[in-house]
């Protein structure tokens, strides 16, 4: 059920890819100034990860996902009223902020829910949610752009409301008995008080090349459809259709990758290779931007997603503890979420000065040195994971 209210909002994931191209094309707003307002929606994820995650903690997953569900809706509604820099910025920034403590809320949800042994498999499961519904969104998002930007933002609107009421309809009841649960734990056992992953030096570093990364994996949101417009020259429609391309390759592939990676190799390796060809992938697009080539790079680009995303997850949930999930999970998606404000902005300043080519060919040494980074600090950060484990069983 978690799965399935993350495919009913994330369906209606029109806007973010096209944001880009809604300001560039239909506000006139130069490619500069553009990405400066997409930056905000990075300053209001990371506002919005940390609040998510200290909230969560305090009040629970339920109250935080129905909330950030519901108060989306009329912030949505909203975008298409603001139509000067700062204008947008600002509404994109609250927009940010309420949307994004959804997501600690609703990775503690998925350790809550799941079984310690399956946990990578919940955090794919829930993964395969976004990109069925990324590969719906975008599609119908190019279709509808090319009639009227204001649909991508209602039908973004429609979709978090249904489903928030989905989410409150089911979880409501189950989360009275969860919270019934815990108190008589809490009752027969004292609960043990644990450290802030602020002053976790090993997770801080781990989260820092989680950052680095994301600078690298949110120019698909950004950055990628600008180049696919006015370099490829590829129609609103198309780039839709790559962009759900990427989605349903996701959801046919990624729980047989990930079973793949879980049985042959270890956290560092996998996470080292995926990040190794999430470079590649961008790479390559500075030699050649052909439609052959556009998806090849993309696919290559969802294999090396498929191997980074839903273990950075899992990695997080084994460093942290009983009860404070909720703090490591909003830390790593601040880490995550700092990519937002920085990608967006340095992104279209190196692709209007100096060119896309350098930009993807820095993409990609970029990723080659995460990689590295990944393959030694893993096994640093979780040399003590058996004894993690426990504690989470």
């Amino acid at each position: 059920m978690l799965a399935l209210v993350m495919l009913i909002n994330r369906a209606g994931s029109m806007v973010l890819p096209f944001l880009g191209v809604y300001m560039t094309n239909h506000l006139h707003f130069s490619i500069e100034n553009s990405g400066i307002v997409l930056s905000f929606f990075g300053i209001g994820s990371v506002i919005g990860s940390w609040l998510g995650g200290m909230i969560t903690d305090k009040i629970g997953e339920y109250r935080v996902q129905s909330l950030s569900l519901l108060f989306s809706v009329p912030l949505f509604c909203l975008i298409p009223l603001f139509t000067t820099e700062a204008g947008l910025a600002g509404i994109i920034l609250a927009q940010s902020i309420v949307s994004e403590t959804f997501r600690p809320a609703n990775s503690v949800a998925i350790t809550k829910y799941a079984k310690p042994e399956n946990i990578t498999r919940a955090f794919s499961l829930n993964r395969m949610a976004v990109n069925l519904g990324f590969s719906i969104g975008p599609a119908l998002g190019g279709i509808l752009s090319a009639i009227s930007y204001e649909f991508l933002f209602y039908s973004n609107a429609l979709a978090a409301l249904l489903a928030g009421l989905m989410y409150i309809w089911f979880f409501k009841d189950r989360t009275k008995r969860a919270k019934q649960a815990a108190k008589k734990v809490k009752e027969a056992i004292a609960v043990k008080k644990e450290s802030s992953p602020y002053r976790d030096g090993k997770f801080l570093i781990y989260s820092i090349f989680c950052m680095l990364f994301a600078i690298c994996f949110f120019q698909l949101f950004s950055i990628l459809t600008i180049f696919y417009k006015d370099t490829a020259h590829l129609s609103q429609q198309n780039i839709g259709y790559i962009l759900a391309y990427s989605g349903i390759l996701i959801v046919l592939l990624e729980m047989g990758f990930v079973q793949l990676a879980e049985k042959y190799f270890t956290l560092a390796f996998t996470m080292a290779i995926g990040t190794f060809l999430y470079g590649i992938s961008y790479a390559m697009l500075a030699f050649d931007y052909s439609i052959v080539v556009l998806f090849l790079s993309m696919t290559i680009l969802c294999i090396g997603e498929i191997w980074t995303l839903p273990f950075m997850s899992t990695i997080t949930a084994l460093r942290s503890g009983k009860n404070n999930k909720g703090a490591y999970m909003g830390l790593n998606g601040m880490s995550i979420s700092i990519a937002f404000i920085i990608t967006p902005y340095i992104g279209t300043l190196i692709a209007e000065k100096l060119g896309f080519d350098v930009l993807w060919i820095g993409t990609g040494v970029l990723g080659a040195a995460i990689a590295v980074g990944f393959y030694f600090i893993i096994p640093w950060m979780l040399k003590d994971k058996n004894k993690v484990e426990e504690e989470i069983v």
